[in-house]
């Protein structure tokens, strides 16, 4: 399962995405993401795909994009710091921004990551130093969550990690996209798949669906 994950990047460079300055005028949107193993620092290539839908459908709305600033390499474990990092970011962008409505957004590995940034509670099996939920009111901020590629319970049993469990406050304006085939997200077995969801049709859907949560 190691060497698998290491299938999971996107080839294609992307445009590194830069946050939000500080003391800077609050956007209406935030896109905050988390890329796939492997791709560079960023949003990653699905992720620059993803911005690039959804402001292509939200008019004169601005729109900045947070790259969630953690290792996406095949050490899983240090996923914890994508949790970590795009949770805070969240968390002060609720508190300092009121009126920005965040999409937040992931895929494969930064799937994962996005997924327990939602949790409503540290699952079972995760290491002492998970991070805390985030509390209830930082969802009334978050207007969707667009998941491409997340890894399935049966890949996450086989990396010994815990299963990814959307939480309540979230479920319902989250978008959990799996291409037919993916053998990250289902029992597939078509790695192309996995890397085709800025082609396949997928990236405008969840676009089209935080477009109309926003």
């Amino acid at each position: 399962m190691v060497a698998a994950w290491a299938f999971l990047a996107v080839p294609a460079p992307s445009a590194a995405a830069a946050p939000s300055a500080a003391g800077a005028s609050c956007p209406d949107v935030e896109v905050v993401f988390a890329r796939g193993t492997g791709e560079p620092p960023g949003v990653g290539g699905i992720g620059q795909d993803f911005v690039n839908a959804l402001r292509s459908k939200v008019g004169a709305k601005s729109v900045s994009v947070y790259g969630v600033n953690y290792p996406a390499t095949t050490d899983f474990p240090t996923a914890m710091a994508g949790i970590n990092d795009a949770g805070s970011h969240v968390e002060q962008t609720a508190a300092n921004c009121s009126t920005t409505r965040m999409v937040l957004g992931g895929f494969s590995q930064g799937a994962a990551v996005m997924g327990f940034v939602t949790s409503a509670a540290v699952p079972d099996g995760a290491p002492s130093d998970a991070p805390r939920p985030m509390p209830p009111q930082v969802a009334d901020h978050v207007a969707a969550v667009a998941l491409f590629g997340k890894p399935s319970e049966q890949f996450m049993s086989q990396i010994g990690v815990p299963p990814v469990v959307i939480g309540p406050l979230y479920a319902g304006k989250t978008i959990d996209l799996c291409a037919p085939g993916d053998p990250v997200c289902s029992n597939g077995g078509n790695w192309a798949a996995h890397n085709g969801y800025g082609v396949d049709g997928m990236v405008d859907q969840a676009a089209a669906f935080a477009a109309n949560h926003l």
